[in-house]
């Protein structure tokens, strides 16, 4: 084609040439938009979440046949365990009442326990649990709003006697 042949536009201005320079810089320009955006979504996914639950998943599938036979065992106990969760504006507090069959406290526990947050690992807030009185307890833990899971675990002398897993909503 001359350069006779074209036809102005509007303007009085030749339309530009579609060049296979003009091709090159759209192209690189495009897979350069794409790899960027793709850079932003992998730094925010790897921030935002481990991805990691379990650090052994081997290991803890043979450790499934002693949560059965714990399960059993505390499933004997036939212990109530209360928990009553209070939030606040600055913490969460955790009041414990454990009674056996008969009704009366067991005497010589320890309570532990954490606040899970059911998606990032990352927020899980440890409890303190301070002994009251025989089967009362009451600890705290700086948790935000939302939906935890309240992890509890009673034990005596270092042995594990009762597990509890609950989920509950902070307001």
């Amino acid at each position: 084609m001359s350069a006779d042949c074209v036809t102005p536009t509007a303007t009085g201005r030749r339309p530009r040439e579609l060049t296979g320079r003009m091709v090159l810089i759209c192209l690189v320009s495009f897979f350069a938009v794409v790899g960027g955006v793709n850079a932003v979504m992998i730094k925010a996914a790897v921030s935002t979440f481990g991805g990691v639950e379990t650090e052994n998943s081997y290991q803890a599938g043979l450790a499934f046949t002693g949560q059965i036979v714990a399960s059993r065992v505390q499933d004997a106990l036939h212990w109530r365990v209360d928990a009553k969760v209070l939030p606040n504006a600055t913490t969460t507090l955790i009041e414990l009442t454990v009674t056996d069959d008969g009704g009366l406290p067991p005497n010589g526990l320890q309570a532990a326990g954490l606040l899970v947050h059911p998606t990032d690992k990352r927020a899980d807030r440890a409890l303190s649990f301070e002994e009251q009185g025989p089967g009362k307890f009451r600890g705290h833990a700086e948790a935000a709003h939302g939906q935890w899971i309240l992890d509890i675990e009673l034990s005596r002398s270092g042995g594990h006697l009762f597990r509890s897993r609950n989920r509950v909503f902070l307001p």
